[in-house]
């Protein structure tokens, strides 16, 4: 297992690569152009620079997260070739620099949804939260206005200029069912795995988050039928899989048995707890089995099990010690230290 922590920049990002180092045991950086609007083509310039900062400090680079999907090519629309080649070429870059794996998803207009980004902890920690019953009852621009309240940085899938075009994105997505986005992940991956393949990258897909349908829009990365499907839509390792255990975790999926019968496509995994409760909310945890829904003791087991030697990272922590002052929702220092140091902890007594 290769430990690593997700970065957003510099200039984009208040937790500095110096920090990150005196984490035990972390030895590569999550990254992206978080920049970039899904569709353009990465400029090898930019390519290569971030990935000599991240490599100056003494990590690695080899995982990037994310390339987005441009919304034509979920939707299918005629002009998906375009930003398709576009995929392409920025992979081919991406792989001369010496990138290994990409982590991207295939969820219409969110790449994640909460209702409050600062839900209070009894602990007095706070954590990202989803309240069934308001997603039920709010309008998505309400729900986009009220969470971009002073949050000065920029959330990864709530990009400015995707948010500017989300009347017309819904408005596209009416009527729209799974079985076309099926149909649109299918035509994407028969484009793009074999550049994969080529230039040896590979990639992992994100499951839904959370893993049901919301505001009407549909939603199929989201339980083990799924996943398998998306493995044989092209059965190639290079179609591979980001498990997230708070994603899957958002519903009762058994996620130790998705690793065990999917394990050979697993290129990164999300380690992360949630708190599930009867009415459909649920929020984030500590990193403990004990603290959440996810049994995340047994997660771990099962990837020793199977010997994994891919990317991990910690996802959404809590908010501790006042960071929510400073931190971007869900990925703030302290909280993912600390689970870093768990999940090594449950790994070393394994290894022992």
């Amino acid at each position: 297992m290769r430990m690593t922590f997700r970065w957003y920049g510099e200039g984009n990002d208040k937790i500095s690569l110096a920090q990150i180092r005196q984490i035990p045991g972390v030895d590569g950086i999550v990254w992206s152009l978080h920049d970039m609007p899904a569709g353009e083509l990465w400029s090898e310039e930019r390519i290569t620079k971030e990935v000599a900062t991240i490599r100056q400090a003494g990590f690695h680079a080899d995982v990037v997260e994310s390339v987005n999907v441009h919304e034509d090519i979920k939707l299918g629309l005629p002009t998906r070739d375009v930003y398709i080649d576009n995929y392409k070429e920025t992979l081919r870059r991406l792989a001369k620099a010496g990138v290994k794996v990409v982590c991207y998803n295939f969820m219409p207009v969110f790449d994640w949804t909460r209702t409050e980004l600062y839900h209070p902890l009894k602990d007095g920690s706070n954590a990202l939260f989803f309240e069934q019953s308001r997603i039920q009852n709010i309008d998505p621009m309400e729900l986009i206005k009220t969470l971009s309240q002073n949050v000065d940085v920029t959330m990864p899938g709530w990009e400015p200029e995707r948010l500017a075009k989300l009347e017309h994105t819904f408005v596209q997505y009416q009527g729209f069912t799974s079985e076309q986005l099926w149909s649109n992940l299918q035509y994407f991956l028969e484009q793009v795995i074999p550049v994969c393949e080529q230039y040896d990258i590979k990639l992992g897909i994100h499951p839904d988050d959370p893993a049901f349908a919301i505001f009407g829009l549909p939603r199929i990365i989201t339980n083990l039928t799924n996943i398998k499907r998306l493995l044989s839509l092209v059965d190639s390792p290079y179609n591979g899989l980001s498990i997230c255990t708070g994603s899957l975790g958002s519903i009762n999926n058994d996620i130790p048995a998705i690793i065990d019968q999917c394990f050979s496509r697993i290129h990164f995994m999300h380690v992360r707890n949630v708190k599930r409760f009867a009415n459909g909310d649920f929020i984030e945890t500590s990193h403990r089995a004990c603290d959440g829904s996810v049994d995340t003791v047994k997660v771990i087991k099962t990837l020793h099990k199977h010997g994994y030697t891919g990317y991990l990272r910690p996802d959404h922590g809590r908010h501790l010690w006042g960071e929510e002052e400073w931190a971007r929702p869900g990925y703030g220092l302290y909280d993912r230290a600390l689970g870093i140091m768990y999940i090594l902890g449950v790994w070393d007594s394994l290894e022992s």
